[in-house]
């Protein structure tokens, strides 16, 4: 079996830096930074780390049904999902992910869309 993009770029540590960078990236965003506002960013940089490890081959794992849960109150909208992928591939790519690499992290990312967007969203 095949290297994962998780071990292939330094597994927990690296991935934690990306969603760093994503969230500092994502609180200056007109679009969506309002979604972060009164969070508590250290536990949902640790989720999320934790969420995208599992996306890219690491040991981490959330039910469908868990994440869908947890985005359902948040209305969030399909331009607010485009605008959250495009900030998370370049922080992939900040971090030195080949462009090979971002698409198939960003694809495993689109997978999620049906269970974050809501259903009743723009």
């Amino acid at each position: 079996m095949g290297q994962t993009i998780y071990e292939k770029y330094g597994g927990f540590k690296t991935i934690s830096r990306i969603v760093m960078t994503f969230y500092e990236m994502a609180l200056e965003s007109d679009e969506i930074g309002g979604y972060f506002e009164d969070i508590d960013m250290p536990r949902l940089i640790d989720h999320q780390t934790k969420f995208v490890s599992s996306l890219v081959g690491g040991p981490a794992s959330f039910s469908d049904d868990r994440i869908e849960a947890v985005h359902r109150h948040l209305n969030i909208s399909h331009d607010d999902f485009d605008e959250m992928a495009t900030l998370f591939g370049e922080a992939l790519s900040i971090h030195g992910m080949t462009e090979d690499d971002v698409q198939v992290a960003l694809a495993a990312i689109e997978g999620k869309r049906p269970i974050i967007v809501a259903r009743d969203a723009a």
